[in-house]
């Protein structure tokens, strides 16, 4: 962990796949039934797990090494969704210390929201089958403004939502379009290394404020009564 304590935050707002769930067994899950029902072998769940959190493009380059370029990319995609909303809650689990973290924040007075890029087509039915967000102030999806995540238009709603400044939030992401959307909103951010993160990823050059390791670290980096 690193970063300074941050003052006088009002806010939590959090990435969801990855960052507050993890949701790879669901998603390569689905990816996975493509590939056998074609005939192709299963693969293990780490080679889906570090594509998790770019969704249907992460899991179709995962299962068939396929790109949005490729003609039938667009079919293969609304067939992911279609056994991705069939099984989006069966394995899905909260990430160890998320629930812990969720009430230590409640219990200190501050709100906490969610800020995906999950349209609301899967992001609804998974949260509100999981207790965890049932003490949510809000959940922004993909598609609840105009534009997603890197852009901060989804972060800033989640704000005027709580009715609270952007500089008294705090958001936490495991993806550089997080990190990304966090600064151009004005809020102090957080890089979960604990995430998906991406191939490759070079999380100290995203240029978060912070990370964190753990969900509970998050807590040494705001200033508690």
């Amino acid at each position: 962990m690193s970063g300074p304590v941050f003052r006088g935050i009002r806010a939590v707002l959090f990435d969801l796949d990855g960052t507050l769930i993890d949701s790879a067994p669901d998603l390569g899950g689905a990816a996975d039934g493509m590939r056998t029902r074609r005939g192709l072998p299963s693969l293990p769940l780490e080679e889906y797990r570090p594509h998790a959190g770019s969704g249907a493009r992460g899991m179709l380059k995962a299962a068939f090494d396929m790109t949005p370029e490729h003609v039938e990319y667009e079919a293969y995609k609304e067939e992911f969704f279609h056994h991705y909303e069939a099984c989006l809650t069966q394995r899905t689990r909260a990430f160890h210390e998320v629930e812990i973290l969720v009430h230590s924040l409640q219990r200190n007075g501050l709100l906490w929201g969610v800020v995906t890029n999950k349209s609301q087509r899967f992001s609804l039915p998974l949260t509100r089958s999981m207790g965890l967000f049932d003490t949510a102030s809000t959940v922004i999806s993909g598609d609840t403004t105009p534009f997603a995540k890197p852009h901060p238009q989804p972060l800033l709603e989640a704000a005027s939502r709580l009715s609270v400044d952007p500089v008294q939030c705090v958001y936490v992401g495991d993806d550089m379009r997080d990190i990304a959307a966090g600064r151009a909103a004005g809020m102090y951010t957080v890089a979960a290394r604990y995430g998906y993160l991406g191939p490759g990823a070079d999380v100290s050059a995203w240029g978060a404020d912070a990370e964190v390791t753990s969900p509970l670290q998050l807590l040494k980096l705001l200033e508690l009564p």
